[in-house]
């Protein structure tokens, strides 16, 4: 009797393993071209941020500032963290919500 009892756990254990990974399975094939290109925020942008070059993108971000080296420094960071700068020198920020929402201690805007 009692292998009967732990052979129908490893059953019901292994079908409900399997409908999960079927799931997840079915999840990731379901997904459209929009979602894999990174335009909308889905499921493979949490885990495989789109590769930026921070140095390049801050580079043109902070080129018109008088503190070169501050205004990197804080590009750098915020881009390293959010992996997007906003397009320009000043502005655009709803383009790029992580970089807009970072904020210093003082509780003043972190990124240029």
């Amino acid at each position: 009797m009692k292998l009967l009892s732990v052979l129908l756990v490893t059953i019901l254990f292994l079908q409900a393993f399997l409908e999960a990974s079927s799931t997840v399975s079915d999840a990731a094939h379901s997904l459209s071209q929009e979602d894999v290109g990174g335009n909308v925020g889905g499921i493979l942008k949490k885990h495989q941020p789109q590769k930026i070059n921070c140095n390049y993108a801050c580079s043109r971000r902070c080129s018109k500032t008088s503190r070169k080296n501050v205004c990197h420094r804080a590009c750098k960071s915020c881009c390293e963290r959010c992996h997007c700068v906003p397009p320009g020198t000043y502005g655009n920020k709803d383009l790029c919500p992580c970089y807009a929402n970072l904020r210093t201690h003082g509780n003043k805007p972190k990124c240029p």
